[in-house]
Parts: structure tokens; sequence; C-alpha cells
């Protein structure tokens, strides 16, 4: 056997090897370094801002390190007790609430049978029971695994650091890594940081400020449990073509039926003022830039939730719209527009 073809298999090997113990040593803390990474992405306009006032990279990551401790761990703080106080409160209300009733008035025709509506009635009651309660456990369990959690958002923090302090030689490094001529670089990051930027800001964030705003329509009109209908509102806004219309109407259409009509017709409004938000705020992030088809948005979101929990919710979009984007330069064609639109020129 050839010497340096030998030396060649061996060192594939041991790297191959290498790489599996490296993976399988930080999987306990990969989500972590990923949610590192991407409020690094986030915060990367903010951290060039303050590197060219400070022209200190150590300082400027320290001074988002500290401001990114207040926007995590102060909230949670104070919101968590009062998210687990509302969805034990949830959980008792349900267990005692008539659902079947409301129905009838509504449907008069189709619960006309007593047994059909005793058995909807127990369907309905079963899957409100357990989603309550899944949510009210999910609440309990942060603090249950406040040390865990503690230790995975040191993790967080460090990768946050480091990752905004060394983003040059970190991407330089990455591509030194890449088997692709310079100029399939160079379309590949570009394409990567445009898609990047659409999920996180175009659906991700765009998504939350839709849940604050149909948020502030449960607060201002006194809506039992705003705080967590609007936690809700927000994780929906994030969904494309879901949307927040799936907390906002639920929640009007239980004011009416309690005969709350100026409440009902008030989360009305800002509810509807959630749902047209994204037409102004979207094109701002999106237009320009490379842009994944809402379906598609959709099913990885989902995907990526039930792979890696909450956290797949940013996750699932991004590992299918960098798939793509791979098989986009390896086609070496235009796409075709309708996985992934191109960015719109301007006139």
């Amino acid at each position: 056997m050839n010497d340096p073809y030998f030396k060649k298999i061996l060192t594939t090997i041991l790297l191959a090897v290498l790489i599996v113990l490296a993976f399988f040593l930080l999987k306990p803390l990969l989500l972590s370094i990923i949610f590192g990474i991407i409020l690094a992405f986030i915060f990367s306009p903010v951290y060039d801002w303050l590197h060219k006032k400070t022209k200190m990279r150590n300082l400027s990551a320290t001074l988002l390190c500290v401001l990114l401790i207040l926007l995590i761990i102060v909230p949670l703080w104070f919101l968590v007790p009062v998210a687990i106080n509302e969805s034990i409160k949830i959980y008792l209300a349900s267990q005692q609430m008539d659902l079947v009733t409301p129905l009838k008035n509504f449907f008069p025709s189709l619960f006309a049978s007593e047994q059909l509506s005793s058995e909807i009635g127990s369907v309905i009651s079963s899957f409100v029971t357990k989603i309550t309660n899944s949510l009210m456990n999910y609440f309990s369990k942060l603090i249950l695994n406040f040390p865990t959690l503690f230790l995975q958002f040191l993790v967080v923090l460090f990768t946050f650091f480091f990752i905004l302090r060394d983003k040059e030689h970190i991407i330089k490094y990455v591509q030194s890594l890449l088997p692709f001529s310079k100029e399939v670089e160079t379309k590949l990051f570009k394409s990567s940081r445009g898609i990047t930027v659409s999920v996180l800001y175009g659906q991700v964030v765009i998504g939350i400020v839709q849940g604050i705003v149909a948020g502030l329509g449960f607060f201002i009109f006194k809506v039992p449990s705003a705080l967590l209908l609007t936690i809700l509102a927000a994780l929906a806004g994030i969904f494309p073509i879901i949307g927040t219309a799936i907390i906002w109407v639920p929640v009007v259409i239980y004011l009416l039926v309690g005969g709350n009509t100026f409440a009902a017709l008030g989360v009305l409004l800002f509810g509807i003022l959630s749902s047209i938000i994204e037409s102004f705020l979207k094109p701002v992030f999106v237009s320009k830039r490379t842009n994944l088809n809402p379906s598609i948005i959709l099913i990885s979101m989902l995907g990526g939730l039930f792979m890696f929990g909450i956290l797949g919710i940013i996750l699932g979009p991004l590992i299918i719209a960098y798939l793509l984007i791979i098989l986009d330069i390896y086609r070496d064609k235009k796409v075709s527009g309708i996985l992934v639109q191109k960015p719109e020129k301007t006139q």
C-alpha cells in the first residue's frame, strides 16, 4: 500500500472519530451554543456600532453581554412566577368551564343529540385540560431546572461574547474549511446572511412584535391571564400563515359569549392591528433579501419544534434554508422562485 495514501486514510479516520467524539461531548450544550451564535448574529449591528464608538472589542462585547443579561434574566425573574400563577388559574378554570353550551348556541343542529354533545364536550374538555396541564408543567420546570438552565445560559453568554468579539476571524476560519471556490464562497455567505436576516428579523422579531401588539389589547381591556395570552400570541406570531389570530380570535369569541362586547371589540381592533403590522414591517427586512416560501417556513418550524424544542422554531427554517442554498449552488442555476424567492430589485 502506498505510504502517503495510507497516512491520508488514517488521518481521515482519526479526524472522523474525533469529530464524532466532539459531537457527543458537546451534545448537551449544542443548542445553547447555537442559541448564542443566533443571538450574536442578531446583536451584530449593535456590536459594530459600539465598536466604532469605543474602539475596544472586549468592552463592546462585554457591554452587550450585560445588556443580554438584563433583557433575558430580568423579564424571566418577574414574568415566570406570574406565568406559573396564571397557568394554574387557567388549569383550574378549565376544569369547571362549560364548553358545550356556547357551542350549542352557535351550532344548535350539530349538538341536537345529547349523547353527541356529551362526547364532544368530553373530548374538548380533555384537550383543554391536556394543553393547560402541559403549559403549567412547562413553566414549573423552568424553576425546578434552574441550576441546569443557569449553566446553559452561561454557555450562551460565553458563546455570544466570543462570536461577537472574534467574528471576523471565525468567518475566515470557516471559509478556509469550505471546499468551494472564492466565487462560490462569496455567493454562499451572501445568500446565507440574507436568508438568516429574513428568518430572524422578518419572521421571528416581527412575530414577537405582533404578539406584543395583540397583548396590549389583552392588558388594556383586562382579559384574564393577559400575560400568558401575550406570550402565546408572540409565539404564534412567529409562525407564518398561523399568526396571532389563533390566540386573539378565541379571546374575542370568549368575550362575546360572556357578554363583554366592548372588550371584545377592543381586542378585535388590536388583533387586526397585530395581523396587518407584518405588511408594514416585513418589507423593511425582507424585500431586498432572499426569502423562503411561507409554507416552507411553517413546515420547517413545526419540524424544528418537534426535534429541538422551542429553539427549533428558529433552527428549522435556517437548516432548510441553508440546504436549499447549497442545492442552488450545486445546481448552478437560478432558483425557481417556488421555494426561495430572490431579493426584489429596486426600480
